[in-house]
């Protein structure tokens, strides 16, 4: 390993630590600084988002995209999650009407990936917050709210990163077999199932600190590192095909923010919808079974 190599090793780790540092202070204080961190992180992965769009010859409307961003920020962090299917709805045709009255060529793609930036770049990312406030009963704006939802997001952000050790070491060391050759030539059959082990490893932890069953946390593992290794995937699959590397050089070491966020575009949503609906809510197995036994005595 020469100099510069070893400059690059230890300028990515570095920056990993401060990344990861930053993330779990913002994570614990929650209210407002969780905000601010995600509305940083969303605003710089939209801006790479569009800028990758762009050498593709696209024009998404970045300012419809950052404004719907933002938009789904402050109604899930006020909690007027009432408020979120009309802003989808009007910023889908606000979508259309820029490009009708502002836009150029190609026309439908501008309209397709202004509607993918917004629920890509904005919507996604914003479970992280929805998941922060499982077992809060109010907004919490400054004071730190030591909740489940909390300690779930820790959840999910280790099995992240379980997810992408295990899947680095197990790739580089015992990787023969290509996972999708055409979109991500370095990623390895074998570095997604080590990538899988050690995340339901790093999952079963998750039963000392939440309140998981041993059963939901490796279920819920299962669940994130595939979705997350999937997010992985789907974010190579934009930047093959519009042929650029990484999503910018604004982390030295590790590219750009879309880079180093791929993984939790996906596992966030999975992660939160299966909280809400099989662990931490009400569980509609259950209540759908509920359902065909009360029909079956009403009609039998």
């Amino acid at each position: 390993m020469d100099e510069t190599q070893k400059q690059n090793k230890i300028m990515r780790v570095v920056t990993g630590v401060i990344i990861s540092l930053v993330a779990l202070c913002c994570l614990f204080l929650g209210g407002i600084p969780l905000v601010a961190f995600l509305l940083v992180v969303i605003f710089l992965g939209s801006i790479e988002y569009v800028k990758i769009l762009r050498t593709k010859g696209f024009h998404p409307s970045l300012s419809l995209i950052l404004l719907a961003d933002f938009a789904f920020a402050f109604l899930i962090f006020f909690r007027r999650f009432d408020l979120l299917p009309s802003i989808i709805s009007l910023a889908v045709m606000a979508s259309f009407l820029m490009v009708l009255f502002m836009g150029r060529q190609p026309y439908i793609v501008n309209v397709a990936t202004t509607t993918l930036g917004f629920l890509y770049c904005g919507w996604l990312p914003c479970h992280l917050l929805l998941i922060r406030q499982i077992g809060l009963d109010r907004i919490n704006a400054f004071q730190i709210g030591i909740n489940e939802g909390l300690w779930l997001v820790i959840f999910v952000f280790l099995i992240v990163v379980a997810t992408d050790i295990g899947g680095y070491y197990f790739g580089s060391k015992f990787g023969k077999h290509k996972l999708s050759p055409v979109i991500s030539p370095k990623k390895t059959i074998e570095g997604a199932l080590g990538a899988t082990v050690c995340a339901v490893i790093v999952a079963l932890l998750g039963v000392f600190y939440t309140k998981l069953t041993v059963f939901e946390a490796i279920f819920a593992g299962v669940l994130i590192t595939v979705s997350s290794q999937l997010g992985d995937l789907s974010e190579s699959l934009v930047k093959r095909d519009a042929g650029v590397k990484d999503s910018s050089n604004i982390l030295p070491g590790h590219g750009g923010i879309m880079d180093r966020t791929d993984g939790y575009l996906f596992a966030l949503p999975i992660a939160y919808y299966y909280f809400v609906n099989f662990t931490h809510g009400h569980n509609i197995i259950l209540e759908f079974f509920k359902y065909v036994q009360g029909a079956i005595n009403v009609y039998f």
